[in-house]
């Protein structure tokens, strides 16, 4: 009997302090066998059509990516197979997907075909109604989230005016150094990147699943500092050169900030730098598999007498940007309570013997992968 796959989760998209941000362009690469594009309402069994699948490629020994869903992190945005070059992507909205290859690589599932139209049509005036609170609470969620970054931009003001630019730039040359030891530059090969998130605000709060994209095998060098330090622009940075070098790398980014990093892995060197602070904390450490080999605190960069004559500006600061963040996961929560509502109209409307017929078919194309 096979050994059984490993599971890596992620979020390929995000509820940030810019909106929903979306980096589902990086689920699966240009190089797709197969890509199959699940389309369908709420609770017409998307997230459990691929976990089924999921769960029987496991078994077979395949190592999967669960892409989770930042406003139900219970629920999946899809399901790659990276070894056989598969996929399965919920292609509703927020996240459409136009097939760029139909038929040759693209094939779209509608799960919609196997409700009774009928059935659902008695609820409308009730899905009307709730999709508009649904709506309403996503705009309220992220209007605190915009609020909550602009208190936490003041309280990276207050410390970054107090860094030592010139000790910062020091621990940076160094940790690099430490991270790209013994390579060499490989210009042969154009440098890819892919970007997904590693954490996400849910309506359960801040979530990560960073435990399993991290092995005991790992060089693992953790950064904290308060917000202002320059964690991400270091992790940033450190991304940069290994790319620089022809290195492949992974970039998990940070909802709070999405167009930063919280997080580098580079495969080929077995390598990860990640950030350490909060509100997005990780404690490897935590896990006995799993330990730093070096951990760098950027709070030693800060000028305390710089910081002192404003500490109680800074903490105010940074209770408002918490009090925001977690009135933000309570919209989050009623928004997520009020879509489950509505899956039930739909739920009882399904016909899910076509749907279970319609996974074993899609299964069996997943398998002829395996001798291609």
């Amino acid at each position: 009997m096979a050994e059984k796959g490993r599971i890596r989760r992620m979020f390929p998209g995000g509820n940030t302090t810019a909106g929903f941000y979306s980096y589902f362009q990086h689920m699966i690469g240009p190089d797709a066998a197969r890509v199959f594009i699940i389309k369908g309402g709420p609770g017409v069994g998307k997230s459990t059509f691929m976990n089924t699948i999921s769960d029987e490629m496991v078994d077979r020994g395949y190592d999967v990516e669960h892409h989770h869903c930042s406003s139900d992190p219970d629920s999946l945005d899809g399901l790659v197979i990276p070894s056989l070059r598969v996929a399965l992507l919920d292609g509703t909205a927020p996240h459409i997907f136009d097939p760029r290859n139909p038929g040759a690589v693209d094939e779209i599932i509608n799960l919609g075909e196997y409700w009774k139209e009928e059935e659902i049509t008695k609820y409308k005036d009730q899905v009307l109604k709730t999709n508009q609170k649904v709506s309403r609470l996503f705009e309220i969620a992220y209007s605190l989230l915009k609020q909550s970054k602009a208190a936490f931009e003041e309280w990276q003001d207050y410390v970054e005016e107090a860094v030592s630019r010139e000790k910062y730039n020091r621990i940076v040359r160094l940790l690099i150094e430490s991270v790209l030891e013994g390579v060499f530059s490989n210009h042969r090969t154009a440098p890819k990147a892919r970007h997904l998130f590693g954490s996400a605000i849910t309506p359960k709060g801040v979530l990560d699943y960073k435990e399993t994209l991290l092995t005991g095998s790992m060089r693992i060098f953790c950064v904290k500092g308060q917000p202002g330090t320059g964690v991400k622009q270091l992790i940033a940075r450190t991304a940069l050169s290994a790319e620089e070098m022809g290195l492949y790398t992974e970039q998990y980014h940070c909802p709070y900030e999405p167009d930063k990093p919280d997080m580098l892995i580079i495969p080929a060197i077995n390598t990860a730098v990640l950030n350490n602070s909060p509100p997005y904390h990780f404690d490897p450490g935590n896990l006995e598999e799993i330990k730093p080999v070096e951990e760098i605190d950027l709070d030693i960069c800060i000028r305390k007498e710089f910081l002192e004559e404003y500490e109680p500006e800074r903490m105010d600061a940074e209770a408002r940007s918490a009090a925001l963040l977690q009135k933000a996961v309570d919209h989050l929560a009623r928004a997520m309570a009020a879509h489950d509502e509505m899956e039930e109209f739909y739920i009882q409307s399904m016909d899910y013997d076509r749907v279970r017929e319609k996974r074993d078919e899609v299964l069996q194309k997943i398998l002829k992968y395996e001798t291609t």
